[in-house]
C-alpha cells in the first residue's frame, strides 16, 4: 500500500482515539496495576478498542500488534500495525498533561507510516517513508546541536528500575555529568517526536516495546535523525534498546554509553 495512504489512516485513527483520551483527561481515574509500577486505565482499553475497530472496518486483512491485547495475527498480511493506545499511562492517570496515541504501519517488516497525537496540545506528528515528517502538516527537522555538552537529552526509566537500578541509573548519571540538561517525562513516543522537531537533541532508553517506538522511530528518521541500538548497531523494534539523536550527537552518545558498559 501507498505509505501516504497508510499515514493518513494512522492520522485519522490517532486523532479519533486522542479525542477519547482528551475527554477523559482531568477526571478521576482508577488505574489497575499490570506490574509493580506499570498501570493501565479504562482509557487505554477504550482507546485501543476504538483503533482496533477502525482497523477491522478499513483493513480486515492487516495484522495488528497492540499493547493491551497483543498480536492479532492474519495469515500473509500485507501490513502490520503497531498500536500504543495511550503512551504515558502513568501521566494520564495522574492528570499530568504528557501522553499520546501512537500508531505505525510496517510493510514487509519496514516502517512506512506513523502518527503520534498529543490531544492536550492538539499536536499531530506524522511521517511516511521517504516523504518527511510533519507537525500539524508543517515539515519538521532535527536540531543542529553538535555537542552533548550543549544538548538537551531525554530518557525514561523502565518498569524494572526498582528491581535492577544498576541496569539504568549509571547511564543517567553519565549523561547528567555531560549534557546541558536531561528530561524524563514519561512518554517515549512523544520524546521521539520532540527529538524529530528539535525540542530534544538525543534520547536513549532500554526495555521498550515495539509499540512504544515504531511511529516515533520513523518520525526521527524522516526528520533527518539517526536511530540505532546503544552500540550503534541497527535498531530492532523488539530489541528493547534505543539510541536516537539528531545525527550530529550520535557518535559522542555511543561513546558515553560504551564508557558505562553494557547493562548487566
Amino acid at each position: 500500500m501507498n505509505p501516504a495512504d497508510l499515514r493518513q489512516a494512522a492520522v485519522e485513527m490517532a486523532r479519533e482515539a486522542g479525542a477519547l483520551l482528551r475527554a477523559g483527561y482531568g477526571t478521576v481515574h482508577a488505574p489497575e496495576r499490570k506490574g509493580r509500577i506499570d498501570l493501565v486505565t479504562e482509557y487505554d482499553r477504550r482507546s485501543e478498542a476504538l483503533v482496533l475497530q477502525r482497523l477491522r472496518e478499513r483493513f480486515p486483512d492487516h495484522e495488528v500488534l497492540a499493547e493491551e491485547s497483543g498480536l492479532h495475527a492474519v495469515t500473509a498480511a500485507p501490513v502490520r500495525w503497531l498500536i500504543d493506545p495511550l503512551d504515558g499511562t502513568t501521566n494520564f492517570a495522574h492528570n499530568y498533561p504528557f501522553f499520546a496515541v501512537s500508531i505505525a504501519a510496517e510493510v514487509a517488516g519496514e516502517l512506512v507510516a506513523g502518527a503520534v497525537y498529543d490531544p492536550v496540545r492538539d499536536e499531530m506528528f506524522a511521517a511516511a517513508r521517504d516523504a518527511g515528517a510533519t507537525l500539524n502538516d508543517v515539515p519538521i527537522r532535527v536540531s543542529p546541536i553538535g555537542r552533548v555538552e550543549d544538548a538537551l537529552l531525554v530518557t525514561g526509566f523502565p518498569y524494572d528500575v526498582r528491581e535492577h537500578p544498576e541496569r539504568h541509573l549509571p547511564f543517567f548519571q553519565a549523561f547528567l555529568m555531560r549534557a546541558q540538561g536531561i528530561r524524563r517525562d514519561g512518554s517515549a513516543a512523544l520524546n521521539l517526536c520532540y527529538l524529530a522537531m528539535g525540542r530534544f537533541d538525543g534520547f536513549w532508553e532500554g526495555n521498550l516495546s515495539p509499540w512504544d517506538l515504531a511511529a516515533g522511530v520513523l518520525l526521527v528518521r524522516e526528520a533527518g535523525g539517526r536511530v540505532t541500538r546503544y552500540d550503534g548497531s541497527p535498531l530492532a523494534l523488539d530489541g528493547r534498546q534505543i539510541l536516537a539523536t539528531n545525527g550530529r550527537l550520535h557518535l559522542e552518545m555511543i561513546e558515553v554509553l560504551a564508557g558505562v558498559g553494557a547493562p548487566p
